[in-house]
């Protein structure tokens, strides 16, 4: 079982056919992130999200990560509007920012000629 990492960070997850929601993360794992949103979304669904992970998190410059990711579980709300959903994630990105070089142009010259 993979390490689940209690992480509020913001999000943006965009659902198929352009619908983009602002929202936090409750947790992230290498293979998957769990979320809220203020409305159900089917298991099964395909979506993307896109996160920064802060300063104090990479030890280095925020790093923004936009990942392919199917929902597998969807908590109904029982005293809060939110729901609770739970992602797979199937592909992942680093994205620039601000002109910032992405986390491989970052790695020390000699790392990425060893292979």
């Amino acid at each position: 079982m993979m390490r689940r990492f209690d992480m509020r960070l913001p999000a943006i997850v965009l659902l198929d056919g352009g619908r983009e929601f602002r929202t936090e993360t409750q947790n992230v794992s290498a293979r998957g992130v769990y979320f809220y949103l203020d409305r159900t979304v089917d298991a099964g669904t395909s979506l993307e999200v896109t996160l920064t992970f802060p300063p104090h998190v990479t030890l280095t410059d925020a790093v923004r990560v936009r990942f392919r990711a199917r929902v597998i579980r969807v908590e109904k709300p029982l005293p809060s509007l939110r729901i609770g959903t739970a992602a797979m994630i199937e592909d992942y990105e680093f994205l620039r920012t601000n002109g910032t070089a992405d986390l491989l142009s970052q790695l020390p010259k000699e790392w990425k000629t060893a292979n």
